[in-house]
């Protein structure tokens, strides 16, 4: 799924450099993990992990910018597997940040990566926590733990990471969540009882370029884009990768997996991504960003 950068759109995935200013007064702490791509596969984790004693000392300013963002196109090892489906008590809001934020890794203590206020449109950034404990949240992360071609049969199509509670703030309720059945085809819109309110037939992955199942990300932004066709339907760009290629659509998008209109929508007929028709995308675009999109078999 191509990206819309800036008010044009790019034919690759060209993140805009975001002017975000980080006024964040916190303390000097621990140093920080320079990130790179990651070539070694990684073992599995448990959707929330287990944390040490708190030992979490506030970075400044100049680390927090020093850290890598997590975006669509990054891989940040340090980042957590999440392959859950939370129950619907437990994510009834989406939040904002105010600033740039460190996001920590398993321990608590190891900032991996920062969290940026706004995203690659210039909008704010959506944040989505699946998790409390203790004055950190468990949010859900738009970037890669490792790449398909790097831990074969075990690349995780979404992440999590650990972020102080206090640097959210509460945006809006989320009282849907969208379920994709890759076996039956269909996409369905469920209430906070889990109840299903609207069910649509709907394309889904190729066997050879499969939509990734087992997993929940979420809506992370929704935008037009001439260039695919998209003029009057946005897409619905989601948190979740490709768990099979590092660009099944070719590019670099980073294997992104998007909910989005197209005249062919019946059957096994896309690289990985959602495809709608007119009225199934009609009433997406009704729910919040933030929204969780949840794939089974």
């Amino acid at each position: 799924m191509r990206l819309k950068t800036g008010v044009g759109v790019a034919t690759g995935a060209v993140v805009l450099g975001l002017g975000v200013a980080i006024a964040l007064a916190l303390a000097s702490g621990t140093g920080g993990q320079t990130v790179a791509a990651s070539h070694a596969p990684a073992p599995a984790t448990s959707p929330i992990p287990t944390v040490v004693a708190d030992q979490f000392v506030n970075l400044s300013l100049a680390r927090v910018a020093a850290l890598p963002e997590v975006k669509y196109d990054t891989v940040i090892p340090g980042l957590i597997e999440y392959a859950d489906t939370p129950a619907p008590e437990k994510v009834t809001e989406a939040y904002t940040l105010a600033v740039d934020t460190a996001i920590y890794g398993t321990d608590q203590v190891t900032p991996v990566a920062r969290f940026a206020a706004a995203n690659f449109l210039g909008q704010k950034n959506v944040v989505v926590p699946v998790a409390f404990t203790d004055g950190w949240a468990l949010v859900l992360t738009p970037a890669r733990k490792s790449l398909p071609s790097a831990a074969p049969g075990h690349a995780p199509a979404q992440t999590a990471g650990w972020i102080r509670v206090d640097s959210l703030t509460k945006d809006h309720p989320l009282t849907q969540r969208v379920v994709v059945s890759i076996t039956a085809q269909t996409l369905a819109i469920a209430d906070a009882s889990g109840a299903t309110t609207a069910s649509f037939a709907v394309g889904v992955g190729t066997p050879t370029t499969p939509t990734p199942t087992g997993v929940t990300g979420y809506i992370q932004a929704r935008y037009l884009d001439p260039a695919q066709g998209q003029r009057i339907y946005p897409i619905q760009l989601t948190s979740l990768h490709s768990a099979a290629a590092d660009e099944p659509y070719g590019g670099n998008d980073g294997g992104l997996i998007g909910v989005h209109y197209f005249f062919d929508s019946n059957g096994a007929v896309s690289h990985g991504c959602i495809r709608l028709p007119k009225n199934a995308i009609t009433a997406v675009n009704q729910l919040p960003l933030g929204t969780l999109v949840s794939i089974t078999n």
